[in-house]
């Protein structure tokens, strides 16, 4: 009786660190489409409110950290259990880094608002309209350890990839056409790279649920088709 305790105080621990992984990506996921409507609508108080809004994500992330350590201390998982608290740390770490990305694209807002409007944003709109269902589906697959839609999250970027190819020499062409576009223009890129980063960190919360549940990282690659790899990636303190 006492050992069946244990095994359901356990998994009530276990279920609470998923919820909490649950809870940030849904604050992660919510960021990124505030961020982008912002940029869209040239809203500079909206985008002041996400910067602030991403220290709630930072705080979210170092109690899954005491949480999943007071785990490893004091149950001492194995096996499977042990990989599912390693993962969970893995996965809070990434979508701490989605709202970072969310964050910079918020930051940008102020200088866009200040400048000619270019017909990509639109184009970028497209793109997050991509990559956002990509988070909630890896971490709808992250909770209920299905590798299967997470190997079809991961085969997504691709399209992602592709946008973001297009984006950028679309960027390009207005950037030739008026010196006055390039500082917007900039931006726009710094925004697009952004959006892909976090596609990116879709695929790899992909591929963490496919260790989780098959305790082996996927054998092929990911899928890459973004010719734009050389522009600088701005990070997330820029």
């Amino acid at each position: 009786m006492k050992h069946e305790h244990i095994v359901r105080s356990f998994d009530e621990e276990l279920n609470q660190l998923n919820s909490m992984i649950a809870e940030m990506g849904g604050m992660a996921e919510s960021q990124l489409a505030a961020a982008v409507d912002a940029m869209v609508r040239r809203d500079v108080k909206a985008a002041l409110l996400i910067k602030k809004a991403d220290k709630k994500i930072d705080a979210l992330e170092s109690a899954i950290d005491d949480h999943a350590m007071r785990i490893l201390a004091l149950r001492q998982p194995m096996a499977d259990d042990l990989r599912g608290v390693i993962v969970a740390l893995k996965t809070a770490a990434i979508i701490e880094r989605i709202g970072d990305y969310a964050k910079n694209i918020a930051k940008r807002t102020q200088v866009l608002a200040e400048s000619p409007d270019l017909g990509a944003t639109k184009t970028v709109k497209r793109m997050a309209s991509l990559v956002q269902p990509m988070i909630k589906d890896v971490l709808d697959a992250y909770v209920t350890r299905d590798a299967t839609k997470a190997e079809d999250v991961r085969l997504r970027d691709e399209d992602v990839d592709s946008l973001h190819t297009s984006l950028f020499r679309e960027l390009l062409t207005y950037m030739m056409e008026d010196q006055k576009n390039i500082t917007a223009a900039s931006h726009m890129m710094f925004i697009a790279k952004n959006i892909e980063r976090i596609g990116d960190h879709a695929t790899n919360i992909a591929e963490n649920v496919h260790y989780l549940v098959h305790g082996e990282m996927p054998e092929e690659a990911r899928p890459k088709s973004d010719a734009s790899v050389y522009v600088i990636d701005s990070g997330t303190d820029a």
